[in-house]
């Protein structure tokens, strides 16, 4: 079989984060050809002889897994499989040991899709990499037997380390934080963390089912329960990610869900950070708080924010970026607390959600938040949406943007400016903004608004959304 003609015909591609698709999808033969594939291109630059390897808790997870070992066993490489734990594990596990690895994780969307992420020895894939694997014409055999696999616990203790031994072990002491744990990769891990820190921990939520958590699309339940924990047990924050633990979900002490570009704004501002790359959808008082030297803005997705990094290097010293969905990347080596932190150039949910906690020793979260310039953002989902139902839908707003705000109802608005970097958004002449564009990971339209207050721009997404149903 040939790698290209498999992923080709597989219903199974490339989106803004990994490989994503159905689980019936996910034949062994599709997982076979995607791990052939991402050898076979990285093997011409690096040298290694060892893959890591680990998942979340789909149900699906594991027979993934099982196929993705026996093909890098096939392809001539040792597996170590480090089961279930966040992707940032992961990742940093990988850079540390200068080996490649594969995370296998549909992140955020439904139980019944999943997908595959991908980093050589210096970190995450590139688009170019995409391109070489979607492409690869790699031979290999059917997968005739999967093997069990053992568990490696180095990636786990190599994470909680990174962490723990930036402070002091009572730097911590005196706060209650709750953890949502629901189905989250990481949840184990996150108590090891922040009792090491010198935290009170309360378990909030665990799932023995998957919960398809979506860090830049809270559901109102999720909203309503972070309220009644915080008031019940008097917690300080409340500590969740997504799926695979690289998108972080904090609250303040009144159970308030942080926007994950507020949530990034509080983190790079604590770190001292100079230049920032973020995506076009992100929150626009990251340049109001007149913080850096330099905030670059992207296509939506970590590998577009990773790519611009480069470009930064040569003039500043401390580089980091976020999205809106609150996964922080950190592009440079960093002191903190006179300890040194290695960049980690992919998505982490820790690094912000520590930074933050440290904060509140001066101030709670929530007078942080409110030293900031008052913009606010609100962004949802419509399932269900093709790619090409949501392209004609943003198209017929392309093609009279004063006739699409008329027709959901702001008539008073005019648009003055579109930004077509990601789909396409609308600048409204009292500077709000609307955002319409395709998801790359799932069937889905997403819409993000911002405007002077929260309301406001949850009454323009609700709006846009019911006229669109």
């Amino acid at each position: 079989m040939t790698a290209n003609k498999i992923i080709s015909s597989s219903n199974v591609s490339f989106g803004t984060s990994g490989a994503r698709g159905l689980v019936i999808d996910f034949t062994d033969n599709t997982t076979a050809a995607f791990t052939h594939a991402f050898l076979d291109v990285i093997s011409r630059s690096f040298d290694f002889g060892t893959v890591a390897l680990a998942m979340d808790n789909r149900p699906s997870s594991y027979a993934i897994a099982q196929a993705c070992a026996a093909a890098i066993e096939n392809h001539g490489y040792k597996v170590e499989f480090h089961g279930v734990i966040p992707t940032p594990a992961i990742a940093s596990y990988s850079l540390t040991k200068k080996i490649p690895c594969i995370m296998i994780t549909g992140s955020h969307i439904p139980f019944d899709r999943n997908g595959m992420k991908f980093y050589t020895p210096n970190g995450e894939i590139t688009k170019d990499d995409e391109f070489s694997i979607s492409n690869s014409n790699y031979v290999f055999s059917e997968l005739l037997e999967l093997p069990q696999l053992t568990l490696c616990t180095d990636a786990a203790n190599n994470y909680i380390t990174r962490y723990t031994s930036l402070f002091d072990v009572d730097i911590l002491r005196g706060k209650k934080i709750g953890i949502y744990e629901h189905s989250s990769a990481g949840r184990d891990l996150y108590h090891q963390i922040f009792t090491s820190l010198g935290a009170e921990v309360v378990s909030l939520g665990r799932s023995d089912e998957f919960v398809p958590i979506d860090t830049e699309a809270v559901g109102d339940e999720d909203r309503v329960l972070a309220k009644v924990w915080s008031k019940k047990y008097g917690l300080d924050a409340i500590f969740s990610t997504d799926g695979d633990g690289d998108r972080p979900l904090i609250s303040d002490e009144y159970g308030n869900w942080l926007h994950g570009d507020i949530l990034g704004l509080l983190t790079s501002i604590q770190l001292n950070i100079e230049a920032l790359v973020v995506p076009v959808s992100c929150n626009t008082s990251i340049e109001l708080s007149n913080n850096f030297k330099r905030v670059e803005r992207t296509r939506i997705g970590s590998p577009y924010v990773i790519a611009a990094f480069d470009a930064l290097k040569q003039h500043y010293s401390s580089i980091a970026g976020f999205e809106a969905n609150g996964g922080y990347i950190l592009a440079s080596d960093l002191i903190i607390n006179d300890r040194n932190l290695s960049a980690l150039p992919t998505r982490d949910a820790v690094l912000p959600a520590l930074m933050l906690l440290v904060a509140t020793r001066r101030l709670p979260i929530s007078k942080l938040v409110q030293k900031l310039p008052l913009r606010y953002t609100w962004s949802d989902r419509i399932k269900d949406v093709s790619i090409e139902k949501s392209d004609k839908i943003i198209l017929e707003a392309l093609s009279s943007p004063d006739d699409f705000l008329e027709r959901i109802g702001f008539l008073s608005r005019k648009c003055i400016k579109v930004n077509l970097t990601d789909g396409a958004r609308f600048i409204l002449d009292n500077g709000d903004i609307i955002h319409l564009r395709p998801s790359g990971n799932a069937p889905e339209l997403r819409c993000y608004a911002e405007a002077p207050s929260e309301e406001q721009a949850k009454n323009y997404v609700e709006i846009i959304f019911n006229i669109i149903r």
